[in-house]
């Protein structure tokens, strides 16, 4: 709500750094334009997409302010520093972009403005400071040329490297879920002729009940099979081949196999003899090894959906399209879905190492950008090794932050290059392979979105990006 409105003094208006350096004239005309506006707590100072009318200037109080990302506001700061601004900061440019604004601004308490129309605000810069004005259209409008051609770049390379990565964890599930339908049909149906042959006649009702049940404990078994070593998978194997042989059934070496992955032994065998008689016992055998070969295709084929659900899952859980921006989350659960996108892009000589303090609590965040950040770190330290290293993930506690360690067995980032790295299209990598913009959307959301920090600790063969984040929401404003 806005009180009737009230001036300031040029005097006043020195005291707030934006316009100390202007002369008394210049403080004047300000002064007479500008007026004082209060608005209370919680309310709209202004509200994105509306037309650009006011500068606003904190003169007392705290302010966030958001942007709307697919119909989410998304806080993007928040502060209580005097003379801090926001509103129609693009009004300079004229007719050149769009005079909206850009953002929300919401008091968080009890705040005073120095609001200014945004065609005095215009007049003013563009009349005082000609040359700097003409500086600053031309970084504005050729800055945000390059951000959308460089940042788009960014997203449809990462996007193509996670793609290829998920699509080659999905290709394999698949494929032998494919695998394994092809084959249980064929099984199925050789089943079915082993059955006419089991019961054409030569099996009473007693002898035909009896291969049923033991039709049902080789299903059982299947279930519980216990895993075995290669050395003891082929001992049973053996065994089971030389029974086989010693009973007069053909093709022992194709089946033992199976018989031994369903933890079927010479000795439940055997049971079967007895319940068909050795004139009948091949064609038992046989249909019995159908019975337990199609169990484990079914279980195969299982597993492999499960692999498939399990794949989709991380990647919802990755991209966060289904779920609130703004939330208390697992840091594991998030760090855990970036690494299943990365699965693919992991070479077979970097070891991968988990080191997760479970202990720790959920944390109020923005999950979709934190897996960003994830995702930008684990990238640089893959690239960084080549094919051979070891990645290690931390997780812990430091003070009342929340620590995320991100380390690589890499060749260190060298000391002339360490101050540059979280700098805006700074990149050490070759034309082409890196835009630079990583480490600094990784700055941004950790320090200015997240209230946290990033920092990194280098040296040959260990190099560390420590990711801070504070494990409860800030409820009050901060500078």
């Amino acid at each position: 709500m806005t009180t009737p409105s009230e001036r300031l003094t040029p005097a006043q208006l020195r005291d707030l750094f934006l316009f100390e350096a202007l002369d008394d004239s210049q403080r004047a005309w300000l002064a007479e334009r500008g007026r004082v506006e209060q608005r209370a707590g919680g309310t709209l100072v202004y509200a994105e997409g509306e037309p650009g009318t006011c500068f606003f200037v904190l003169l007392r109080g705290a302010v966030a302010l958001s942007r709307q990302v697919r119909g989410d506001d998304i806080e993007v700061s928040r502060t209580d520093q005097r003379g801090v601004y926001g509103g129609a900061v693009q009004a300079y440019l004229g007719d050149q972009v769009d005079q909206i604004y850009r953002n929300s601004m919401r008091a968080l308490v009890d705040s005073d403005f120095f609001v200014l129309p945004a065609e005095d605000f215009a007049y003013a810069l563009r009349s005082w400071f000609p040359m700097p004005m003409h500086l600053l259209e031309g970084l504005f409008l050729g800055l945000r040329n390059s951000q959308t051609i460089v940042g788009e770049r960014e997203r449809l390379l990462a996007l193509g490297s996670l793609s290829a990565g998920l699509t080659h964890e999905l290709n394999n599930p698949a494929a032998a879920a494919v695998r394994a339908t092809s084959v249980l049909r064929d099984r199925v149906a050789g089943m079915r002729h082993k059955l006419a042959m089991v019961a054409d006649g030569r099996l009473d009702g007693r002898a035909l009940q009896g291969l049923v049940a033991l039709q049902e404990e080789a299903v059982a078994r299947v279930a519980t099979a216990p895993k075995l070593t290669p050395m003891a998978t082929a001992d049973a194997e053996d065994i089971l081949t030389d029974w086989l042989e010693e009973h007069g059934v053909g093709g022992a070496w194709d089946l033992a196999p199976i018989l031994v992955g369903g933890g079927l032994d010479a000795a439940w065998l055997g049971q079967v003899k007895a319940a068909v008689g050795p004139a009948d016992l091949e064609a038992a055998v046989r249909w019995l090894s159908y019975t337990v070969d199609t169990e484990l295709l079914m279980r195969e084929i299982g597993d492999s959906v499960t692999r498939i659900s399990g794949l989709v899952g991380a990647a919802k859980q990755y991209s966060q399209l289904d779920r609130a921006p703004h939330l208390v989350v697992d840091v594991h659960d998030l760090l855990d879905a970036t690494l299943v996108m990365f699965k693919g892009k992991i070479p077979a000589e970097v070891k991968l190492v988990r080191e997760y303090d479970r202990s720790l609590p959920s944390i109020p965040a923005y999950a979709a950008e934190l897996n960003q950040v994830w995702t930008n770190l684990i990238d640089n330290a893959l690239g960084a090794m080549g094919e051979k290293g070891v990645l290690t993930v931390r997780t812990g506690q430091v003070g009342d932050l929340l620590s995320v360690e991100i380390t690589d067995t890499g060749p260190g980032i060298p000391p002339e290059v360490r101050p540059r790295i979280f700098e805006p299209f700074f990149t050490t990598k070759p034309v082409g392979a890196g835009t630079g913009l990583g480490l600094d959307i990784s700055y941004r959301i950790v320090v200015n979105k997240h209230h946290g920090d990033i920092r990194v600790e280098t040296e040959p063969g260990n190099t560390t990006f420590r990711v801070l984040l504070p494990i409860t929401e800030e409820v009050t404003p901060t500078v």
